[in-house]
């Protein structure tokens, strides 16, 4: 090789190597977005985005103005995606039996089965569905990381039916009485209902890369970190102790939005 071709084969090599460095990072195929609609009397609020890149989602949901702590622990609150149904956020007319509860069986009509659990860690599977040791804990937090998308979960996404629910009310708030929420949950009767019936709802809609919808929720983790009495080990899961009937003390974040 010549001076001139050595001249010139060094900048073309850099020039490559500066191109590859520089290229921008895949992009996802669609992003999904939502702003928490509240149900039963809840106070808090919440966004979500879903950023779908192949086989894999980048999911971040901040919600914030829930109920804080339940017997003296973070109240630990449960989300979903949701689809098979009308894609829909249910309404005070879904309320079958008029207790002023919507139970996760009344909105099943609208949004549909688990599709994919927001766990804070590990498994996404509606196995983990009332895993609380996996929620959110406390009024305010944030769940910000990439899971595997199966494919239902993407199908009903693509087709617009994919709905997002956190699930646990405050009865400090909920349009119910006492006697209602604490009657026995329809999904897991050792609950009270009100701790485990949607407190939030969205349907996840297309949207631009990396937009977040109006009227987001605070970042901060706002929890305590009082006594896990309230908290025992059962079937895998956590649930809260507090049989159906008992004397509940919750209180809310002070960062409502």
């Amino acid at each position: 090789m010549n001076k001139a071709m050595r001249f010139l084969a060094v900048p073309t090599l850099a020039l490559g190597a500066l191109a590859m460095a520089s290229s921008p990072a895949m992009a996802a195929d669609e992003s999904y977005s939502s702003t928490l609609g509240q149900l039963s009397g809840t106070t808090g609020s919440g966004t979500v985005t879903v950023d779908v890149t192949g086989d894999k989602a980048h999911v971040n949901l901040q919600v914030s103005g829930l109920a804080e702590t339940f017997m003296d622990a973070p109240y630990p609150h449960v989300q979903h995606i949701h689809g098979g149904a009308l894609g829909e956020c249910p309404t005070t007319a879904d309320d079958a039996n008029g207790d002023g509860i919507l139970s996760t069986t009344d909105g099943a009509a609208s949004y549909g089965g688990i599709l994919t659990t927001l766990t804070t860690s590990g498994a996404t599977t509606p196995a983990e569905g009332l895993n609380l040791a996996l929620g959110g804990q406390g009024g305010s937090y944030t769940i910000d990381r990439e899971i595997d998308l199966d494919a239902a979960t993407k199908a009903s996404l693509e087709a617009g039916t994919a709905v997002v629910v956190v699930h646990g009310l405050d009865p400090a708030t909920v349009t119910a009485t006492t006697e209602a929420f604490s009657a026995p949950s329809d999904l897991e009767p050792s609950l009270p209902l009100g701790a485990t019936s949607p407190a939030l709802c969205g349907t996840l809609v297309a949207s631009q890369m990396g937009d977040m919808p109006a009227g987001g929720a605070d970042t901060g983790v706002a929890q305590e970190t009082g006594s896990n009495t309230a908290i025992l080990a059962l079937g895998g899961g956590l649930v809260l102790a507090a049989a159906a009937g008992g004397t509940f003390m919750v209180r809310r974040s002070n960062t409502n939005a």
